[in-house]
């Protein structure tokens, strides 16, 4: 389905495919910060807006959730593995999962020095034959790390998407010993409009302990969210926020965002439109012999492999994409809720006409 409120891209824009958060923001979102501005409301998260949000979550996931707004998905994901995690933990995760390579070392700082292990698996989702032995590696071994949590990302780094039947089997191998589980969701919105389950099913349902509910690469501005499905933690949380620099004093700001964001399901058009792109881009790119398609895009992220005279005379047209960060002649194109499909069909034109 298209966002018929975007509007038309700028040329820049138009050729932007290196993040979806270089996309702007929901016209609805920026119209709410404007309206939370008038007027004076309660400081610290104690406004009627940041309330609003966490019982529209609550509808949202079927259940009563608390709610921790933060600024950034690095926030969201460190102190929530903080809140799971003892210093002599580990958190097991995949080897090609943000926290384990694009956090600066925030886990293992906010954790106060948990260990990070990483796991492998195809498409950047954890081998469940992997997580079942290394839940229990080592377990009361005090000369080591204690297996604690598990992160998965989704959807992932890829754009690979864990199927709820996946989900299933990784939770009762997370719980069955007695270990924490949380989600890495900055692109939550496209694993549900991907899979078209509901947020209960892929979350709480599954065994998730604490959810990053990531928005600003899907339409907010400085908004994100760990929503807390296991109530005990809240407290703990909330400490660690104000300890972290994360409680807001003006929070009815970022709770207007998301509560833009979850009306009129804004977030799952958003997240639908920008996975429509990338099918778009995927099914054009099919047709093209000289490309490789690698991996398949369920959600909002494309990998290829690239002619190099391809990839430079994208470059040198002003595209921006990632590309041999991974290997050799590889690129990454991520869509959002801001492309258009003519963006699409430009960047297919031109690829079509550097690989000839």
């Amino acid at each position: 389905m298209s966002n018929s409120t975007t509007a038309a891209p700028t040329p820049a824009a138009a050729r932007t495919f290196s993040s979806d958060n270089a996309a702007g923001a929901s016209p609805e979102i920026v119209d709410a910060v404007v309206r939370a501005a008038s007027g004076p409301a309660s400081p610290y998260g104690s406004d009627g807006i940041t309330a609003g949000v966490r019982g529209k979550l609550s509808e949202i996931f079927e259940r009563d959730v608390d709610l921790l707004i933060v600024s950034t998905g690095s926030a969201a994901n460190a102190l929530s593995l903080a809140a799971l995690t003892p210093p002599w933990g580990s958190v097991l995760c995949h080897r090609d999962s943000h926290i384990n390579n694009d956090e600066c070392g925030a886990p293992e700082f906010y954790t106060a020095g948990a260990k990070l292990v990483p796991l492998g698996g195809d498409d950047a989702k954890i081998d469940a034959d992997e997580l079942r032995a290394a839940v229990r590696n080592k377990a009361g071994d005090v000369h080591s790390v204690e297996p604690s949590v598990v992160s998965l990302t989704q959807a992932t780094e890829t754009g690979s998407v864990y199927s709820l039947d996946e989900l299933r089997t990784l939770g009762s191998l997370i719980k069955e010993p007695g270990l924490r589980f949380h989600m890495d969701g900055a692109r939550f919105a496209g694993a549900v409009a991907a899979l078209g389950a509901s947020p209960a099913e892929l979350t709480w349902k599954a065994g998730v302990d604490l959810l990053s509910f990531g928005a600003t690469k899907n339409g907010t501005m400085t908004a994100e969210a760990i929503v807390v499905f296991d109530r005990s933690l809240t407290a703990e949380l909330g400490f660690r926020a104000k300890r972290a620099g994360q409680l807001a004093s003006k929070m009815r700001f970022h709770a207007a965002q998301l509560d833009a964001y979850l009306t009129d399901d804004l977030w799952l058009r958003n997240a639908t439109h920008a996975n429509t792109m990338a099918a778009r881009l995927q099914d054009g790119v099919k047709a093209i012999p000289e490309v490789d398609l690698l991996g398949a895009a369920e959600a909002n992220i494309l990998f290829c492999r690239l002619p190099r005279q391809v990839t430079e005379g994208l470059l040198a047209d002003g595209y921006t994409f990632y590309h041999d960060r991974w290997e050799s002649g590889v690129v990454r194109f991520v869509t959002s809720f801001a492309t258009t499909p003519q963006s699409i069909d430009g960047l297919l034109q031109d690829i079509r006409r550097y690989a000839a």
